[in-house]
């Protein structure tokens, strides 16, 4: 077996060429979604965003969903909810503050049916307003 067998091939990427990526975690407990409730709002067409800094200087960005029944039945408040969570995965791993807590809630007969794309367009526009 030759030198050359045993090297790796040489990176196209130098080092140092990717930047971390924050981790997404969900919100479970009712006491961090009332301390979202109680930071910035940030109303858009099809859901609200609630935006809260922890300062705990941890790099997780924390996420939490939430429809009430005024959203429709269980079909639509779960149709509502996924659609918020893949924008979440779309668009906070590029435009979310690591150390900040997110809480989006879906609207009536809103969430469900807006437009994807504009959706994404909101949540990228209503995260720069909260952190302003």
């Amino acid at each position: 077996m030759s030198v050359a067998s045993q090297t790796p091939p040489p990176s196209s990427a130098s080092p140092g060429a990717f930047c971390h990526v924050p981790s997404l975690v969900t919100l479970t407990k009712r006491a961090d979604f009332l301390l979202a409730a109680r930071a910035a709002r940030v109303p858009t067409p099809a859901f609200l965003l609630q935006a809260r800094n922890r300062d705990d200087g941890t790099s997780d960005i924390r996420i939490g969903f939430t429809c009430s029944k005024k959203v429709g039945n269980a079909v639509a408040r779960n149709r509502a909810k996924r659609r918020l969570r893949e924008i979440a995965r779309a668009v906070l791993p590029t435009e979310g503050t690591p150390g900040w807590d997110y809480v989006l809630i879906g609207r009536k007969d809103a969430t469900a049916t807006h437009d994807f794309k504009a959706m994404q367009a909101d949540l990228a526009r209503a995260l720069r307003k909260a952190h302003r």
